[in-house]
């Protein structure tokens, strides 16, 4: 079992016995417990962006995987940002400072960013390997001196960074955590099973926000041209089962992109580019009340 109920009376999850084959898990979580199907799960149509809001609710507006084309993307009205990652291609300090320039052009109160995998330069263990090594897939990146990215953070001078921790924003708890399972080396990646979730448990119970770069299994995870799930087993769990969010936002997989709800939590894939790369897909509005209103 993945869950149990620790002698203090605390949900723990453990390392799902699916794991390491996120489609495998997926198609017996189905057959055996219809997890991912109604009455258990459902498909949610985007709030339009004209559609009015309640004056006790705060609107946050989701982005995800804008990779440096941000130049075309028509944002709509909100009250608080999320950008859940990837918003360079290579974590270049040129790249993080054209965005954080866009950041700053647009009017929301409060903008909270994580990085994803493609954020390189966020990744100080990833970078400490890599300028040991010619490594030919990121030569720009390599090239780079310690100085020029060691305090790379330092230039989102226009909103506020998380990195495995916690901020409150309008009297919303929001956490942000940018590790995805291992793929092709970039960074902030890690095996799946125990790697990933003993960064999934420093993720506090009763935050409202969850964000991290990647879906957990079975919401918008599907990769079409693989044929594969590829969410994390664990992270389904920690939000199912241990955290409970009123809202997952997430991206990293661009094919996944859309809105799903399990009747507690909505998940929100919000990559903005879509599997070619094209910065198409629109920003996502999601309404919650305040705290202390819900």
């Amino acid at each position: 079992m993945a869950r149990r109920i620790s002698s203090q009376g605390k949900v723990t999850v453990s390392v799902d016995e699916y794991s390491s084959n996120p489609t495998q898990a997926f198609t017996h979580y189905n057959i055996n417990q219809s997890r991912f199907q109604p009455p258990h799960v459902h498909m949610v149509e985007p709030l339009p962006y004209d559609a009015p809001k309640s004056v006790d609710h705060t609107r946050f507006v989701c982005v995800s995987d804008t990779h440096s084309r941000t130049d075309g993307i028509q944002m709509p009205f909100g009250d608080v940002l999320l950008h859940t990652g990837d918003f360079t291609e290579l974590g270049l300090p040129s790249e993080v400072k054209k965005f954080n320039d866009w950041l700053g052009s647009l009017p929301y109160e409060y903008k909270v960013v994580i990085a994803g995998n493609h954020e390189l330069t966020f990744d100080k263990d990833f970078m400490s390997e890599l300028v040991k090594q010619d490594y030919y897939r990121f030569p720009s990146v390599s090239k780079l001196r310690t100085e020029d990215f060691d305090d790379v953070q330092s230039l989102l001078t226009n909103c506020v960074y998380v990195q495995d921790s916690e901020v409150t924003i309008k009297g919303f708890r929001i956490y942000g955590t940018p590790w995805t399972p291992w793929f092709n080396g970039w960074g902030f990646n890690l095996p799946r099973g125990q790697s990933l979730l003993d960064k999934w448990n420093q993720i506090p119970e009763d935050i409202d926000i969850l964000m991290t770069h990647g879906p957990p299994l079975g919401f918008r995870d599907w990769v079409p041209k693989e044929l594969q799930r590829v969410g994390c087993v664990e992270l389904l769990n920690t939000v199912q089962k241990r955290v409970r969010p009123k809202l997952h936002a997430y991206g990293g997989i661009h094919e996944g992109y859309g809105i799903m709800t399990d009747g507690y939590t909505t998940f929100i894939n919000s990559s903005t580019c879509t599997v070619s790369f094209q910065p198409t897909n629109p920003p996502i509005i999601f309404d919650l009340p305040n705290p202390g209103n819900s």
